[in-house]
């Protein structure tokens, strides 16, 4: 098994740099937020009456990590469709729908888009080019360019910060500039424990990653942090290689707790992490303690990783920090490539050899 206390062994098998891109979020998330304050955004947004953000993937999380971050305080709904087809309710000058797609080219999130502008909603894109660009130009809609080249799922600064400052600009939410360079900071202190060169013996990132090899990894979280555990999810999938669930609470301890039982032998074959912080609401934090004692009971090996900061924001992208950083050793202690997308390649091949 690969030595995480050897940087060198680590970079050899992360030859396309997804760790540069996992260091680099601090700094990217803080450009992400410059960038999108070039953009100018018609007065008529600030008097809609809901937002759409469609998306898939790497790009779909910034929407939702939106949504939950927005819902105890946004004056209007944000929704996120992972589809081709927008809900019904979808309709008229008073939606705003958010096209985002990092390459542009998302079948799913074109149809969706264009769907919209066919039924006269306000229109934003968010992209590095692509038919979304194209689209946003022969729709005269605002339109973001993404400037950082990456694989999707490296480029979260992009695909979140943006939202975030249209949502405090438009005055959905309150500002959160200073609550993103609370972030910022505490990511910075945080990747001189997580990274490369940090030993094992003070890495939590590379202790975890050691103890998810072999493992269905199961992520729970509640409040701010379910959407966090999606991301943490898509991670250990995309970066890691390997199988991976998240959980919501409260929701999970009305049905998946019930599921550990059988089969007999699988809860050894589990690692599951609880996802906390000081933001979580008390009932849930409760939760947390007792969902683990049973799951403990039940013979899983179970991790409270809380997160650092104290503002909404900070805690989120802290957690989201911690996350990419056990996906990408969970990756080379798999012996994978993090940045490998070939089973990917081959499903969009595959796709675009059927008709319609």
């Amino acid at each position: 098994m690969l030595d995480l206390n050897n940087t060198q062994a680590i970079l050899e098998r992360d030859p396309h740099g997804m760790f540069k891109h996992i260091a680099g979020l601090p700094d990217q998330c803080a450009a992400a937020w410059r960038d999108a304050q070039a953009v100018p955004l018609p007065e008529l947004f600030k008097r809609v009456n809901q937002v759409v953000i469609c998306g898939m993937g790497g790009s779909a999380i910034g929407g939702a990590l939106l949504q939950a971050l927005a819902a105890p305080s946004a004056r209007i709904p944000i929704h996120v469709v992972r589809d081709y087809t927008l809900p019904a309710f979808v309709h008229g000058e008073a939606t705003l729908v958010i096209g985002s797609s990092y390459s542009g080219n998302t079948e799913e999130t074109i149809a969706a888009f264009s769907q919209a502008h066919d039924r006269r909603c306000q229109l934003l894109g968010l992209a590095t080019g692509g038919a979304i660009e194209e689209m946003a130009a022969q729709f005269s809609a605002p339109f973001l360019r993404i400037q950082y080249e990456s694989y999707p799922r490296a480029a979260l600064g992009y695909s979140f910060v943006p939202l975030i400052h249209f949502a405090s600009r438009l005055g959905w939410i309150e500002d959160q500039s200073a609550h993103l360079t609370q972030a910022t900071a505490i990511m910075r202190a945080w990747n001189v424990e997580l990274g490369l060169e940090s030993p094992v013996v003070k890495n939590t990132a590379k202790r975890m990653a050691g103890q998810m090899m072999g493992r269905l990894v199961i992520v729970y979280g509640a409040g701010l942090f379910a959407e966090v555990a999606r991301r943490w999810k898509g991670q250990v999938n995309e970066n890691a290689k390997q199988f991976a669930a998240f959980e919501a609470l409260p929701e999970a301890d009305h049905n998946a707790l019930l599921g550990s039982t059988f089969p007999e032998t699988m809860a050894g074959r589990l690692k599951v992490i609880f996802l906390t912080g000081s933001r979580d609401h008390p009932r849930n934090a409760a939760r947390v303690g007792i969902t683990r004692q049973i799951l403990m009971t039940q013979g899983c090996d179970t991790d409270v990783l809380t997160a650092r900061g104290e503002s909404a924001l900070a805690q989120m992208l802290s957690l989201i920090q911690l996350g990419d950083w056990i996906s990408g050793y969970l990756g080379v202690l798999n012996g994978a490539d993090p940045s490998d997308t070939d089973l990917l390649l081959d499903f969009k091949k595959r796709m675009a050899e059927i008709d319609g």
